[in-house]
C-alpha cells in the first residue's frame, strides 16, 4: 500500500503494491498552505511513512488529545461547548518525513511538528485547506484508511 496526498486537488489516494488506485479521498489540509518549517501551520511536503497507528479499536468520533482518548465522543454540543479547540477525532496515523533536511530533523521535522492524518468533525468542510498543518478526513474514511494500512507505510504529499 501507498498514499498519495494531492495539496492542490485537496484529495488522498490510497494505492495498493500493484500501483492500482483503490480509494480517492477528500481531505483538508492546512489553511496557511504548505511548508517545512515548526511553527508554520503549515502542511509538509514530500515523502513521508506512517510512524504509528493510534485508536485502533476506538468508537467514532473518540476525542484524542496528546495522541491520547480523553474519553470523551465528539457531538455538536461538546463542539459549540469547546468552539476554538482543533478537534482530533477518531483515529490518528502520525507521520514522519523521510527527507533529512526536508522534512526530518532539525526545524523541519515532520513527526516532531506532529503532523498527522486523522478524523475531524463532520461539520468541518472537506475539499478545501482549514487545519493547522495536519490532513484531515471525515471519520468513516479514517477508518477505513486505518485499516487498510500498515505503519511504514509510504505516504507522499505534493501540491
Amino acid at each position: 500500500m501507498k498514499i498519495a496526498i494531492h495539496i492542490g486537488s485537496q484529495s488522498l489516494e490510497l494505492f495498493d503494491d500493484q500501483d492500482r488506485l483503490l480509494r480517492n479521498y477528500a481531505i483538508s489540509s492546512a489553511l496557511k498552505g504548505t511548508g517545512q518549517r515548526r511553527g508554520s501551520f503549515c502542511t509538509p511536503l514530500g515523502r513521508h511513512i506512517i510512524r504509528a497507528k493510534i485508536g485502533a479499536g476506538q468508537p467514532e468520533n473518540t476525542v484524542f488529545v496528546g495522541r491520547r482518548p480523553t474519553g470523551e465522543i465528539y457531538t455538536p454540543a461538546l463542539g459549540a461547548a469547546f468552539p476554538g479547540r482543533d478537534w482530533m477525532l477518531t483515529r490518528i496515523l502520525w507521520l514522519s518525513g523521510c527527507e533529512v533536511g526536508h522534512n526530518r530533523l532539525g526545524e523541519v521535522d515532520t513527526m516532531r511538528r506532529y503532523i498527522y492524518i486523522h478524523g475531524c468533525p463532520d461539520s468541518v468542510p472537506m475539499g478545501v485547506p482549514g487545519s493547522i498543518g495536519c490532513i484531515r478526513m471525515r471519520n468513516r474514511d479514517v477508518i477505513e484508511l486505518f485499516d487498510s494500512v500498515s505503519v511504514g507505510t509510504s505516504v507522499k504529499i505534493s501540491i
